[in-house]
């Protein structure tokens, strides 16, 4: 691809281009439709979509495509990528509840080369802008430092690091940024505040009898079926050394160290599958080692406190 790419301007039919993938994902809709029913989840989600869409076409994206209660985007430049996701941020936010449960958004952005066909576009930067959507918290929008690069300095001055992950195919880790979308330094604040609640101030792992308590005192804990980790599963589907939870600052965030990849299932979200790579675990959910949570016989579960 290299010497080959051109920036997307009128996303045509170029066959190899560069441009931003944003991912937009209504947090906790699975949820929604629980406590208020199909019809009232359905119109505040389409609502939700139709407004990802429109604040796309505004900022000079296009949306490559809709799939539930996310949408899929490209934009010519990490810039206006940026200011659709901090317009999608506020507008959100701006919603009213519905009966009493306010909706919230989770924002992944990446630039860099995509392979464009039939309208779709596919590639590396499309897999990471998926991945780093999965990692975002309700109300975040996460992205790489090098579509940080790309942005405006006065939108640089916004964001803030966080931490590197490892990606698979990709010999060096990717450091990851987070794009604050409030105007003033309370509100700045409160998303962080917001954030730091969703991870947690403490971990608890409950494994059958056994419930471990990650904290400032005891920040790490590696599973697996080998006799000598601190948290041993039996699963056949489980590498001896399969994953290991650590807390870093006001985060707890797994890595997958195994041959058949770490599934993460957290309440009213899709679930996550790690191979070789990193996710933020947040609220309540599960850990399943080697296999989905639907065919394990042997679930972790762990609530952040």
């Amino acid at each position: 691809m290299r010497g080959h790419s051109a920036a997307i301007h009128g996303f045509g039919m170029q066959a190899e281009a560069s441009g931003c993938v944003l991912f937009a994902d209504v947090s906790g809709s699975t949820k929604l439709y629980e406590l208020v029913g199909d019809k009232a989840a359905h119109a505040a989600i389409d609502l939700c979509v139709r407004l990802f869409s429109a604040l796309t076409e505004q900022h000079g994206g296009r949306v490559i495509k809709t799939i539930g209660d996310e949408v899929m985007a490209i934009f010519p430049r990490a810039s206006e990528a940026a200011k659709a996701a901090v317009d999608i941020q506020l507008g959100v936010n701006e919603m009213a509840p519905v009966d009493r449960v306010r909706l919230g958004v989770r924002i992944g952005l990446h630039f860099g080369p995509v392979v464009e066909r039939n309208g779709d576009v596919f590639g590396d930067t499309v897999n990471l802008a998926a991945r780093l959507t999965e990692m975002a918290a309700k109300g975040q929008i996460i992205t790489s430092l090098e579509t940080v690069q790309q942005l405006e300095p006065i939108q640089r001055l916004d964001c803030r690091t966080l931490y590197e992950i490892q990606v698979k195919g990709k010999e060096k880790g990717v450091p990851l940024c987070e794009v604050q979308w409030t105007d003033t330094d309370d509100a700045t604040t409160m998303v962080a505040q917001h954030a730091t609640t969703d991870a947690g101030e403490a971990l608890r792992v409950v494994y059958r009898t056994r419930v471990i308590e990650l904290s400032e005192d005891h920040p790490s804990l590696v599973l697996g079926r080998d006799p000598t980790v601190d948290l041993v599963v039996p699963d056949r589907m489980a590498s001896r050394t399969h994953c290991v939870i650590e807390r870093r600052q006001s985060k707890f965030v797994i890595t997958d160290r195994s041959a058949n990849g770490t599934f993460i299932a957290i309440d009213g979200d899709r679930e996550l599958i790690l191979r070789r790579e990193e996710a933020m675990l947040r609220n309540h959910g599960f850990i399943a080692l080697g296999q989905s949570r639907a065919t394990a016989t042997e679930l972790v579960e762990f609530f952040c406190e």
